[in-house]
């Protein structure tokens, strides 16, 4: 049983139970996840201020690695994503904030003869706020389908480190390319209007060979790192293109047309895609966010 819980962690009780779920009816598969957080700056700290999750979306209590940043975990208890489980993902960051948004580690989607899982997350920021969307990559199993959309709205002053990172299955075990369906969109706009609108769907059951060359290159691990703000990030772009291959993974960076820049990174290997992530991410922080690296502390 889900339960919504309030700032005080505290059970308000579960959610009202549906016609679906009446005896002799058939249920819907999956279930429908819920995290929205809200973060405050109260004099030099930004706190937590706005918790509430039903599962199988869970939240960590906040830590602070540093000065700056309040660091809190996104978990899914249950293992994983199932076919059918529908999760929003709600993150609100007020006037000056600065959250910083992860993972435990990578996020597991399960194979399904059904519905696919979706997920949305939308991220606010108030003027002068920064948000750091760092979760560890997501790994389709065979036969699973997820559709994921992520949706920013940044205001003036404001900045976004956001990392969108995927295997294309459980490599290791021989299960590239083998799900059914990964479909994930990124639209990030401000008051003046869209900075960056991006998309890909793979169906790797339409007959194409998506790790050949002109495609994934023969690398089965991908991402793609999108930062947002009004200084540094020309710096933070040329720091990027000047990177050697990190375990032979393959980087490419770019200018938006204002605000912002675009990082793509093909890799061979799980550990290739973490590192250079890492490196990518430290750059950014050095020459946008002027703070130094973070290091996440994970299993």
């Amino acid at each position: 049983m889900s339960l919504d819980l309030d700032e005080r962690h505290g059970a308000i009780g579960p959610p009202a139970a549906s016609s679906a779920d009446a005896p002799g009816t058939v249920s819907r598969v999956g279930r429908d996840g819920l995290l929205s957080l809200g973060f405050t700056r109260v004099g030099e700290r930004t706190v937590l201020a706005r918790s509430r999750y039903a599962l199988p979306l869970q939240v960590l209590a906040p830590v602070a690695l540093d000065d700056r940043a309040t660091i809190v975990s996104m978990l899914n208890p249950t293992g994983g994503v199932l076919g059918g489980d529908r999760l929003h993902v709600d993150i609100d960051a007020g006037h000056a904030a600065h959250a910083v948004l992860t993972t435990p580690s990578a996020t597991k989607v399960y194979r399904t003869a059904g519905d696919p899982a979706c997920q949305e997350v939308r991220i606010r920021l108030a003027p002068g706020a920064i948000v750091e969307w760092v979760p560890d990559h997501t790994i389709p199993f065979p036969g699973s389908a997820f559709r994921q959309c992520i949706d920013v709205d940044v205001a003036d002053a404001a900045a976004l480190v956001l990392v969108d990172a995927f295997a294309a299955g459980r490599v290791t075990r021989g299960e590239a390319w083998q799900f059914a369906l990964l479909d994930s969109s990124l639209a990030i706009r401000d008051e003046r209007g869209w900075l960056v609108r991006d998309r890909f769907t793979l169906r790797p059951s339409d007959g194409v060979s998506w790790g050949a060359t002109g495609l994934a290159e023969r690398c089965p691990y991908f991402a793609t790192i999108v930062v947002i703000a009004d200084a540094g990030v020309e710096p933070f772009i040329a720091a990027v293109g000047r990177m050697a291959s990190r375990g032979k993974a393959q980087i490419g960076a770019a200018l938006l047309p204002r605000r912002g820049g675009v990082v793509r990174v093909l890799a061979p290997t799980a550990p290739a895609l973490t590192s250079t992530l890492d490196e990518v991410w430290r750059t950014a922080r050095n020459h946008v966010l002027h703070a130094p690296a973070l290091a996440l502390r994970k299993p």
